[in-house]
């Protein structure tokens, strides 16, 4: 007999697997399926990668798949029973996200092909920035364009900023609804995001997870002429500018290391490029928390998560400097000590600071355990 509160979380990459089998709110079991389809030993394919799985899990009274599904455009404004419409209609957005949703339809096929009898259910990470206003949504470009071709801002991380935002309304003691936070999610990719009352009203993110802030191997936000500049002066074609901005450009592009720990390392002993790669970093933080404060009128909270925002010091002091007037600081001796859950700014500030590790696969399975009860 199946368990609802067993619910198995997937998320599929183009040459990985990475799974975590939760009972109720307790993780029993979790790990990665490395180099699906490359030479030397991998997994032929998801689906071999996937049969590797079942021999390693327990899968015995399954209640429930949960699947990351990256892009889920302007119809996906909530996690959804998987079925062969959805899946049809996931693919049609394969355009606006062509390097994860392929991967993650592959998971879906082949997971539903494993366990026939199992629901399935697609957790979108734009889905939980379908509450954007339209004046936070839409782009200053043609009305008639930008309707044909789905151009919008849909933002990303979403699963990450709904479960921190959550996390920090319960670490303050009060309802998500009561509550306006910033959160931070800052990792190899990363971005910002104004939270009102439980709903996300801006996110730095935007068509894809290109836009907003530096990122290890992404530019974040660039004046668009740059492209027509590259085509013009350099002779460049849409698919080199595309490798620049996202695989030539943030802390790589800067100083050649993607990696912040690096970053902080080289910047510690004075190289002048990671310092100004630091700088440019922190710069872009401190401008989206200071436009997202003005945006939200009042702010109870500033959350930092994900592999930088939760081990990186250095950059959660800087990228907060300044901002005393209003109501920010950042305590210095919390914030170089301890790990986990933790508040950073001193007691009494107006504005508190956490750091608060994300959980993700949690989310999923939240999210699917609702579908799933709900249904």
């Amino acid at each position: 007999m199946s368990d609802v509160a067993r619910i198995l979380v997937l998320n599929c990459g183009s040459s990985s697997l990475k799974y975590q089998l939760f009972d109720g709110d307790k993780v029993v079991d979790k790990g990665t399926v490395e180099r699906i389809g490359e030479p030397g030993g991998g997994p032929a394919d998801h689906a071999a990668a996937l049969r590797l799985m079942a021999e390693r899990v327990d899968l015995t009274g399954l209640g429930g798949v949960g699947h990351r599904v990256v892009h889920g455009g302007v119809r996906f404004a909530e996690p959804t029973l998987i079925t062969d419409q959805v899946v049809a209609e996931i693919e049609r957005l394969v355009p606006l996200a062509p390097l994860h949703n392929p991967a993650n339809l592959t998971g879906i096929a082949q997971a539903r092909r494993l366990l026939p009898g199992v629901p399935q259910v697609a957790v979108f990470d734009t889905a939980f920035h379908r509450t954007l206003p339209p004046e936070q949504a839409s782009y200053a470009i043609d009305a008639d364009v930008a309707q044909r071709y789905g151009i919008r801002r849909y933002g990303f991380h979403g699963t990450s900023h709904a479960y921190v935002s959550r996390r920090a309304a319960a670490l303050l003691g009060r309802a998500p609804a009561d509550v306006d936070v910033i959160t931070l999610h800052l990792g190899n990719g990363a971005s910002a995001c104004a939270v009102a009352g439980g709903r996300s009203v801006a996110t730095s993110m935007g068509l894809s997870p290109l836009e907003g802030l530096v990122m290890g191997t992404r530019s974040g936000d660039l004046d668009p002429a740059v492209v027509f500049h590259l085509e013009r002066v350099a002779g460049w074609s849409t698919a080199d500018v595309d490798r620049l901005l996202n695989q030539r450009s943030g802390l790589v592009g800067l100083t050649g290391a993607g990696d912040m720990r690096e970053v902080l390392r080289r910047r510690a002993d004075g190289d002048p490029a990671a310092r100004l790669a630091f700088d440019i970093y922190c710069a872009r933080i401190r401008f989206y928390v200071g436009g997202y404060h003005a945006l939200l009128g009042r702010v109870d909270a500033i959350v930092f998560t994900a592999g930088v925002g939760e081990n990186a010091g250095p950059v959660r002091a800087a990228a907060l400097a300044g901002l005393d007037r209003l109501g920010v600081q950042v305590d210095a001796r919390r914030n170089d000590e301890g790990r986990g859950e933790r508040m950073i700014s001193p007691d009494g500030t107006p504005v508190q600071v956490w750091v608060v590790p994300t959980d993700e696969e949690y989310e999923i399975a939240s999210q699917t355990r609702a579908v799933l009860t709900d249904g």
